[in-house]
């Protein structure tokens, strides 16, 4: 089966919107991208697609009316943050910020644990980003109420990958067989680790481009081979440029790096711009998770292959879904 947006209406009927408490992901947590396997996406992507629609014809709409959303960032963040709270406020429900916890109870000494039971005390569901891998994890372990992780430390950012998969299926129309290439930080970008364990359900072929001090980790790898998959290591584009159907471009992220000299060592290994693109196929994408600080160059944004800021449009409707899928409306 080819998943892509123009088909998903084929493969499944509509899906009204309205009560289904039996439906797959109600009350679920979002943790991992192991969670999915394909007729799971394509779920998730026609419910997105429905969404798409609503907020293009009427903008905003009650499906939520009631419900509380509260996001827990313990990590500075302006995208994801604000896509969940668009989401939220766009089906109609309420958002409890909190996005500096420098200043709640937690610089109180006060635990995750705790921190999560206490707000679900007054929320529906809890989005958390938090910079220990395995925090996501913990909190749901505690909490009764639906916990999405928005991004755990260097391990994965699940809601950011399906918003990827829903984007390359939207710019190409379909998702078998793409050969995608990964380039920066492949190390700490739990954004790609994501990914490129949804690909391996559509028979990618993965390209990594990285220094050698950001490699992809070992054990993605492992994961990844065990589904068959080809992947290639290299240190420069060029090479596998010209056959790439997504070139997946992440930032160096400084916060990640305890030595600032071994940051500066690779901050700057790759700039994609309209030199460089020429190159590239004209039936490709560029993506990144943004923010970008110097790896896209600016020269490159009108060309209709840099997708990243449709990409982030995609990402309301993909968190809109998720929204009313645990909680119970979709």
């Amino acid at each position: 089966m080819v998943l892509s947006i123009r088909s998903l209406r084929d493969q499944s009927p509509y899906l009204p919107l309205g009560d289904k408490h039996d439906a797959p992901f109600y009350g679920k947590d979002i943790l991992s991208v192991r969670q999915f396997d394909r007729d799971n996406l394509a779920y998730i992507f026609a419910i997105a697609d429905e969404m798409q629609e609503m907020v293009r014809r009427v903008g905003t709409f009650d499906l939520l009316k009631g419900k509380i959303l509260a996001n827990l960032f313990y990590e500075p963040s302006t995208r994801t943050s604000s896509s969940f709270t668009s989401a939220m406020e766009r089906l109609g429900g309420s958002v409890i910020p909190i996005n500096e916890v420098r200043y709640s109870s937690v610089s109180k000494g006060e635990s995750l644990p705790d921190t999560i039971r206490t707000l679900e005390c007054y929320a529906d569901v809890i989005v958390l980003r938090h910079p220990e891998t395995g925090s996501a994890a913990l909190a749901a372990k505690y909490a009764r109420k639906p916990i999405i992780n928005a991004g755990d430390g260097t391990g994965e950012h699940p809601t950011q990958a399906l918003l990827d998969l829903y984007t390359i299926a939207a710019e190409l129309g379909h998702l078998d067989g793409l050969t995608v290439t990964m380039l920066g930080d492949l190390k700490y970008g739990r954004t790609v680790h994501s990914l490129a364990r949804l690909l391996s359900l559509f028979g990618a072929k993965l390209n990594y481009v990285s220094p050698d001090l950001l490699r992809m980790p070992v054990e993605v790898m492992e994961e990844v081979a065990g589904k068959g998959i080809l992947q290639a290591e290299y240190n420069t584009l060029d090479e596998v440029l010209p056959e790439t159907d997504v070139l997946y471009v992440t930032r160096v992220q400084k916060e990640r790096f305890t030595d600032p000299e071994a940051y500066e060592a690779v901050k700057g290994s790759y700039v994609i711009d309209s030199a460089i693109m020429e190159a590239a196929k004209q039936d490709m994408i560029v993506m990144h998770p943004l923010p970008r600080v110097g790896e896209i160059s600016m020269d490159f944004d009108d060309d209709p292959r840099a997708a990243y800021f449709r990409q982030m449009e995609y990402g309301l409707y993909v968190r809109m879904a998720l929204l009313a899928m645990v909680l119970g409306k979709a």
